[in-house]
């Protein structure tokens, strides 16, 4: 009973986005995931590594960045309720291309790779979960090579404030800058015509 008290946003998550009617199902899957702090500058995954976790955002924020030659290029920022992992790395057990850090201090709920495995034993449904989850990755990143594709560093400034506005005042702005695939310079003078 008290479970229902204390949602966390683990199974808020879970419950809307699966649309899991069973209880039971919802508990079997967020009972094998763990609550950790990750402190400010902390890494969970350094390139390299074989990525043996799937982390959720439960408060903070996690920076995914490569480092290569002259630069470090920001892939993605996961804040609230957003996933963090080299799904790529996760999956096929290769080595991780990807650096993710703690922005802050950050809350996350993490699945082994092992207990990952257990899902499909312990719920029924758990292949047209996974299936779903991973269409909804996949879509995501489509959305996000779209917007690179067809729209003017304007367009896609102003498309990432409109849904990550908060991000703005968190964050240094060379990550976002990054993230969108534009320089600094110009990041910060669509910037500042947008805030005059």
């Amino acid at each position: 009973m008290q479970r229902n008290q204390n949602i966390t946003e683990l199974e808020l998550y879970i419950k809307s986005y699966f649309e899991i009617a069973s209880s039971k199902d919802l508990h079997s899957i967020t009972s094998l995931f763990k609550l950790a702090t990750i402190k400010k500058g902390e890494f969970l995954l350094k390139p390299g590594k074989h990525c043996q976790s799937l982390s959720f955002v439960q408060s903070g924020l996690l920076r995914m960045f490569v480092t290569t030659n002259d630069k470090e290029v920001t892939q993605w920022i996961s804040k609230q309720g957003y996933f963090a992992t080299d799904l790529s790395s996760f999956i096929f057990e290769t080595p991780s291309r990807w650096t993710i850090q703690a922005l802050v201090d950050t809350e996350v709920y993490t699945i082994t790779k092992n207990d990952y495995k257990k899902l499909g034993d312990i719920v029924p449904k758990w292949a047209e979960i996974e299936k779903l989850f991973l269409v909804r990755c996949f879509t995501l990143l489509e959305d996000r090579i779209f917007s690179h594709l067809s729209m003017t560093a304007e367009e896609r400034y102003n498309f990432f404030f409109e849904n990550h506005k908060e991000l703005f005042n968190q964050v240094p702005l060379q990550y976002i800058a990054s993230m969108l695939g534009m320089t600094a310079e110009t990041f910060s003078r669509i910037r500042k015509k947008q805030l005059m």
